[in-house]
């Protein structure tokens, strides 16, 4: 099973999520969901920035090696589950794929691209509940 996390830039708020998830599937012993993250407008190879990786420690999740891809076609063709970070990203996608593999995470996440520290613990807060919320909902969701 095959779970993306989608935001604009794959810099920020999408590597934040995949991290978050990543953590709390092996805290729960889950070793057959697999997610990564990627952006609409990706520039490929983009570190995360350094925010992020900084709101990420504060979780014990490490995300400095993780590096933007763009959405392609072999992305779209291999995942099974798509949590998006806001409505407008679940909308581009749903001209692909279908929107039941669809879903936003937490009613949305504002992008924290440019803000300080805080700004971006703010949003990993964010994400790290919308996840705690809707875990049970994108595995189950993902394993249909």
């Amino acid at each position: 099973m095959k779970i993306l996390f989608v935001c604009t830039g794959n810099t920020c708020r999408s590597p934040m999520a995949e991290g978050i998830f990543k953590k709390l599937l092996s805290d729960k012993n889950i070793t057959d969901i697999e997610c990564s993250s990627a952006g609409i407008f990706a520039m490929t190879g983009d570190e995360a920035t350094p925010n992020s990786v900084k709101a990420c420690e504060r979780f014990g999740v490490d995300i400095s090696a993780h590096r933007a891809r763009r959405i392609n076609e072999y992305i779209l063709d291999e995942t099974d589950k798509f949590v998006c970070m806001t409505a407008q990203h679940a909308s581009s996608l749903s001209l692909y794929v279908p929107q039941e593999k669809i879903i936003v995470l937490g009613g949305g996440i504002p992008d924290p691209f440019g803000g300080d520290l805080e700004t971006y613990m703010i949003c990993a807060n964010s994400i790290k509940n919308a996840l705690a919320l809707q875990f049970d909902e994108i595995v189950s969701e993902a394993s249909e």
